[in-house]
């Protein structure tokens, strides 16, 4: 079995590469990462010289670059990571979300069909469902909520759903698409609420909270997103929508006054600072069709999970120190460079 994985050396990507590489010595993992700012190499040193593992650098709304790989490599499944995702940059900059997001997707998904794939994996957000209200708990997204999207990020994203469900629909391919809520865990990008908090608190610095800090978000541990897709990869009926969500619910504020208590700093480091532009209130997931059909549970709650997730931080400083610094754009060149 050969896969391809896009943005593999990103948070969720990196976390998933793993997973596979180590869980299916048998399959072979290529990981194609095009390496914008958010895709960092050192975060697969742990797999890079595993025999299974093969690193690919490029784009993949680059057609002539994606049609050429995959007549290379000939893979039978393809799991799509690759997106622009910071909801701060998409409002700056939309166009490239609309490049990577969609147009990406739509190169990947011509590429399937030429070539013949026995499943396409869009993996996706809970964010194109747009908020839920904060006064009605019992509300949660399933999979027949309409898309509703508030950010460039999120319609990019629901973009890229619909061309894959149509490619099923118009043309047979054989796709399936999850759509996660917040993940957090090792190697998450340390300009994301968790990470950055931690960054920040360890060097008492303030920590920058939206608004008033009660969005709510439906946390999930990466290594749990990482066991469910890989499930849908092998279980999952083509031309579903499973939902993946932890049922772990906090405000961003309680997030932070979590992070400060266990690194023992003060709340007086929180600032609260202006709202991002059309800030969804609350997202939650009933992740029922997921536990039913393929018996996929979390193995974290947020508790456990946090912890966990901190103390991974706290003994993998310089990951996320070259991060700040920004040494870790420099292992690219270090590790290939020679191989150009």
């Amino acid at each position: 079995m050969k896969i391809i994985v896009t943005g593999g050396a990103g948070f969720i990507g990196g976390n998933f590469v793993h997973h596979m590489v180590n869980k299916y010595p048998e399959y072979q993992i290529i990981n194609l990462d095009l390496l914008t700012y958010a895709g960092n190499l050192e975060t697969l040193k742990p797999v890079e010289n595993k025999p299974n593992y093969k690193f690919v650098h490029g784009d993949i709304a680059d057609r002539d670059f994606v049609f050429k790989l995959f007549e290379e490599e000939k893979p039978d499944i393809v799991v799509n990571f690759a997106a622009e995702s910071h909801v701060d940059r998409s409002i700056t900059d939309p166009e490239a979300f609309v490049r990577t997001n969609v147009m990406g997707t739509t190169t990947l998904l011509d590429a399937c069909r030429t070539y013949g794939i026995k499943r396409y994996h869009q993996v996706s957000t809970d964010e194109v469902y747009g908020d839920l209200p904060l006064d009605r708990p019992d509300l949660f997204f399933t999979e027949t909520t309409p898309l509703h999207t508030s950010s460039p990020y999120s319609s990019s994203k629901a973009g890229a759903d619909l061309f894959v469900l149509a490619y099923h629909r118009t043309y047979g391919l054989p796709v399936t698409v999850s759509r996660c809520s917040n993940n957090y865990g090792p190697y998450h990008f340390p300009e994301k609420l968790i990470p950055l908090m931690i960054s920040r608190a360890l060097a008492d610095e303030e920590l920058p909270v939206y608004g008033d800090g009660a969005n709510v978000r439906d946390w999930l541990h990466v290594s749990d997103h990482c066991e469910a897709i890989d499930l849908i990869l092998h279980k999952g009926r083509v031309g579903e929508i499973y939902n993946i969500g932890g049922h772990n619910e906090r405000t961003n504020l309680e997030v932070v006054k979590t992070i400060l208590k266990a690194l023992d700093k003060p709340e007086s480091l929180i600032r609260y600072v202006k709202d991002r532009p059309g800030h969804d209130r609350r997202y939650a997931i009933d992740p029922t069709k997921i536990e039913t059909e393929l018996g996929w549970k979390p193995k974290y709650n947020f508790d456990t999970g946090i912890r966990q997730t901190i103390d991974w931080y706290l003994n993998n400083q310089d990951w996320w120190k070259h991060i700040l610094s920004g040494e870790y754009s420099q292992y690219f060149e270090k590790m290939y460079g020679d191989r150009l």
